[in-house]
């Protein structure tokens, strides 16, 4: 299905064919589609095809979830997070993503001598742009209402009036731009440099019109893998028979086996690795293929690394990356490892009275540590499964309602008579997997360890001077703690910037933008 884009002339729509690819949302997933109908062919058409799936929220094994609750906080999560029941064994993965605020111009723009101009913007932003929108150019001024003389702050407003047939560029005429003359009833519009950054507004429709092009935000998939476990008891008649003689019985056996279960469940849902291969069956049953899930480690697209100890000021700072973002979580955790919660007690908090640190009883039911900000609350919880990780100084903000818990079928036991054995043997069975939801989760990295490739790195930076040398990283997203001439004159405090590698010499070429917290780097 072909997308239709207008040329608004006067009271004539003249209709123009334009291929429905996605555009990115605000964290950089191309799942936005504007001006294309919310329909399962629309879809289909621009992504392939959607299965909408089979949704539901059913209960939990709460017998599962309350045993030894607070020593395995992820898999305790994965336990309350929405489960989606599934066919398969493969899933796709749909990161739902907002849709951006706005853009950046990808040239400069002359004056206009007429009443329209061709605004340049990058190809995935054109879908955008629809007639009839308006859109705020940012740090450039606006003009009085006479069109006589600039307002200075006040910025620029645009029209849409239609697309280009050529470039695909939106047209757009100045609402608040110059006049050759105060009676002129249209505006010129006035130049524009390249990389000003363009805010989405509302449409604004004339008097009778009701009809506007419709959106379609279309979810970007990654494969998840379900993986199957199982745990097994095997108990003799004869040990069964003469448990009243030994200092034990079968349910110590079976707690000992349900606590090492979940722990090495949980080692799984952090750091698994997700791969698919085939190996041969027992009992003639052929070759069949085994599969193992992604853990949560290697999901995040946001990556905060650190080094030294830590202040107030970062942990202010990485609550305000958390709740602050373009997908805000209603609640969030930061599961940390002993060295990490360590160094957190010891933050020297009484330069920040308005800092609190309460012990509270979160959604999940564990007893925490809450941090409450004027950014949010943030919860802490102990993580010992990433000391066993070697992961002791990193920790993770999670939002507790951005999880979805994939499950094949329901969680089972069995009981059966081991063919020619004077044995039974129990267990319980599972498909399932973990996925992170949304752009909010961060992985904080205190081991030094190389990001993912498709995560945005951010480290702080707390110097008036720009990094250089090692510290000077291609892509690499700086939060400045303090203001930074050194990078840019408009380098301020609590701001973020992302430096950009020459891709042809001088070196001249490469540069400097603030970073407008687009998180995924695909």
């Amino acid at each position: 299905m072909a997308e239709t884009a207008t040329v608004v002339t006067g009271e004539v729509v003249q209709p123009t064919s334009v291929t429905p690819t996605p555009g990115p949302g605000s964290a950089g997933l191309p799942s936005q589609v504007p001006g294309q109908p919310t329909t399962v062919s629309g879809a289909a058409a621009a992504q392939g095809g959607i299965d909408p799936g089979n949704l539901i929220v059913p209960d939990i094994d709460e017998d599962l979830f309350e045993f030894e609750k607070d020593d395995n906080p992820l898999m305790q999560l994965m336990l309350k997070a929405k489960k989606v029941t599934v066919t398969s064994p493969e899933v796709d993965h749909y990161m739902l993503d907002e849709p951006a605020d706005g853009c950046e111009t990808s040239a400069a723009l002359a004056a206009s001598s007429g009443q329209t101009a061709v605004l340049p913007v990058d190809a995935k932003y054109q879908k955008y742009f629809h007639p009839y929108d308006t859109v705020l150019v940012k740090d450039v001024d606006g003009y009085t209402e006479d069109g006589q003389s600039a307002t200075p702050g006040k910025d620029l407003m645009l029209f849409v009036t239609g697309v280009d047939p050529v470039s695909n560029n939106p047209i757009v005429r100045a609402v608040n731009g110059p006049k050759d003359n105060a009676t002129d009833e249209f505006c010129k519009c006035p130049a524009i440099p390249a990389g000003t950054y363009l805010v989405f507004l509302v449409n604004a429709l004339y008097e009778t019109q009701k009809e506007v092009e419709p959106d379609l935000i279309l979810p970007t998939p990654e494969r998840l893998y379900l993986q199957k476990s199982g745990m097994n008891q095997v108990v003799s008649d004869y040990f069964d028979s003469q448990k009243k003689r030994i200092p034990f019985n079968e349910a110590v056996i079976a707690e000992k086996a349900i606590r090492n279960y979940k722990r090495k469940a949980n080692r799984t849902l952090w750091a698994s690795r997700k791969s698919k291969f085939l190996v041969k069956a027992d009992k003639n049953m052929g070759n069949q293929y085994v599969y193992t899930c992604e853990g949560v480690r290697w999901q995040f697209k946001r990556e905060l690394q650190h080094e030294g100890a830590w202040t107030i000021e970062e942990l202010i700072a990485l609550l305000k990356m958390f709740k602050n973002g373009e997908d805000v979580p209603e609640g969030g955790v930061f599961l940390v490892g002993t060295n990490l919660l360590e160094q957190l007690q010891c933050i020297d908090y009484s330069n920040h009275p308005e800092i609190t640190i309460t012990s509270a009883i979160n959604p999940v039911g564990w007893k925490v540590t809450r941090i409450t900000s004027i950014f949010g609350d943030l919860d802490i919880k102990q993580e010992r499964t990433l000391d066993r990780l070697k992961w002791s100084n990193s920790g993770a903000v999670i939002g507790y309602d951005r999880l979805v818990h994939y499950a094949r079928t329901a969680e089972h036991s069995f009981e059966d008579r081991i063919e020619g054995q004077e044995a039974k043997r129990t267990g319980i069975l599972k498909w399932d997997c973990l996925g992170l939801k949304g752009s909010c989760h961060i992985w904080v990295d205190g081991e030094g360890s190389a990001a993912n490739a498709d995560a945005v790195t951010i480290v702080y930076w707390d110097a008036a001077t720009a990094p250089t040398g090692n510290d000077l990283v291609d892509g690499r997203v700086y939060y400045l703690l303090q203001d930074c001439p050194g990078i840019a004159s408009n380098a301020q405090f609590g701001q973020m910037w992302q430096y950009h590698a020459a891709t042809v010499t001088p070196a001249a070429n490469a540069y400097w933008e603030e970073y407008n917290g687009s998180f995924y780097a695909g």
